[in-house]
């Protein structure tokens, strides 16, 4: 079992850049690839973001060049860097862990993300 909670999300101006943590509990993280996903009002949850345990990174075309996701696995903490955010970017951030072995998933609460003037 794992329980994920996310902080960091808030308010920010169009090009502006933000930083959203997760932090796991409960399970062996580094069994664990990692995720970010988001919501935005009236709209399916999509994917933005992943990191595997063996570090290997995926993102969302919509995302990339602009985000950047990291895991530190000593303190079992997933970040997402947001840099050059649009207002198109507004979202509640969710996180995710998955175990590909056992095909456990498991999400964070969410955290909201606003990008706006």
């Amino acid at each position: 079992q794992v329980q994920l909670v996310e902080s960091g999300g808030g308010l920010v101006q169009p090009g502006g850049s933000l930083r959203v943590s997760c932090a796991a509990s409960g399970s062996i993280f580094t069994r664990y690839t990692m995720g970010w996903y988001r919501r935005a009002p009236g709209k399916q949850r999509e994917f933005v973001a992943r990191i595997t345990s063996g570090y290997s990174t995926n993102y969302a075309d919509s995302v990339k060049g602009r985000f950047t996701i990291s895991r530190d696995d000593a303190k079992a903490t997933v970040d997402l860097q947001m840099n050059s955010l649009k207002p198109e970017d507004t979202a509640v951030y969710y996180c995710n862990a998955y175990n590909v072995r056992a095909s456990r998933e498991y999400w964070g609460q969410g955290t909201p993300v606003t990008v706006s003037s």
